[in-house]
């Protein structure tokens, strides 16, 4: 009986604003279901007063995220069917929202940690000058590297942007594919050109590029150089060898921070041959001065049925691979 009370018992949040009280609730309430179904509770507003009914642990929660979706709304901030998600899973760690909040200001938007994770990788970005990104698809892995190294340039503490990946798929086989080097190499490079155009206006791009202020390029255009006072991408790094990954991360140069972000679980590596994203995880394990973020299906902030999906696809792997000796 005293556990079912304690299930069905209701707390109370009062907010002083209406105005931010709407920004908040969304249209028809729609932000509250969201919470309502990602916590497990039911959410009953009056005004600016809220009654938060269910299990204690999901009420506390539910009240940790309107609190801080109700400061987003003071401080002038949208707040978006994402936003609301994040605050459920930000919600698991209430420190994670009462703490200043791990944002990135981009002359396009506002980019904010979404999960506790996310919230640590920012951290981690800013206080270490080598950091790993490792998990699933849709993480935010790549998306805020590459936000820190805009906010990086646009504060004056590098002097360019240094994006790389493994242009694997054209491999030695480059020359069949029409076009100068820059139009065979750059379908490689599209996400890392979405993802600075998301966050800085094209024609602003193009001229950085045209500067030499940023550049993205293949990982095998670094070899023989000092990535100095830059901030450095390599992303997708699971699909370079060891010896690409070596030669990468000793090109790290005064002045300079590097992310190195993939994931190992889907190399496009030939059969057999060893992913440079595991080799160097190992071996450079509890160096000092090196971050490493983990992310996982929780973490992603696609659409909810990416997350689903790549847990179906773990279990299915993990069924196959069956009990390990």
């Amino acid at each position: 009986m005293s556990e079912q009370k304690s299930a069905d018992a209701i707390d109370h949040v009062d907010f002083d604003d209406n105005r931010f009280v709407a920004v908040l609730s969304g249209e028809h309430d729609a932000h509250l279901s969201i919470l309502e179904d990602a916590l497990g509770v039911r959410i009953d507003p009056r005004g600016n007063h809220f009654a938060v009914t269910g299990p204690e642990s999901a009420r506390i929660r539910t009240i940790a995220a309107l609190t801080s979706l109700y400061a987003r709304a003071e401080r002038g901030e949208n707040i978006g069917v994402g936003d609301v998600r994040a605050a459920a899973k930000l919600s698991e760690k209430p420190a994670e929202l009462k703490s200043v909040p791990q944002t990135i200001k981009t002359p396009k938007r506002l980019i904010a940690a979404r999960t506790p994770n996310q919230a640590a990788y920012m951290r981690a970005l800013g206080e270490h000058d080598l950091t790993f990104g490792v998990g699933p698809a849709g993480t935010g892995k790549t998306y805020l590297a590459v936000a820190h190294a805009v906010g990086l340039l646009l504060a004056g503490k590098v002097e360019r942007i240094i994006l790389s990946r493994p242009a694997l798929e054209a491999g030695e086989r480059i020359g069949f594919l029409p076009g100068d080097m820059k139009e065979k190499v750059d379908p490689f490079l599209r996400p890392l050109y979405d993802a600075l155009h998301d966050m800085m206006h094209a024609d602003y791009v193009e001229r950085r590029i045209a500067a030499g202020e940023i550049e993205i390029a293949p990982i095998a255009f670094m070899r023989g150089r000092t990535l100095a006072r830059a901030a450095v991408i390599l992303d997708e790094a699971q699909n370079a060898t060891p010896a690409q990954m070596k030669m990468f991360l000793t090109r790290l140069g005064e002045g300079a921070q590097m992310a190195i972000t993939g994931d190992p679980s889907q190399t496009d590596l030939p059969a057999g041959e060893a992913s440079g994203l595991a080799d160097a995880l190992g071996v450079l394990s509890g160096v000092q001065g090196i971050a490493e973020i983990r992310f996982v299906a929780t973490d992603v902030v696609r659409h909810p049925l990416v997350s689903k999906i790549i847990n179906a696809y773990d279990k299915r792997d993990q069924h196959h691979a069956g009990p390990r000796p």
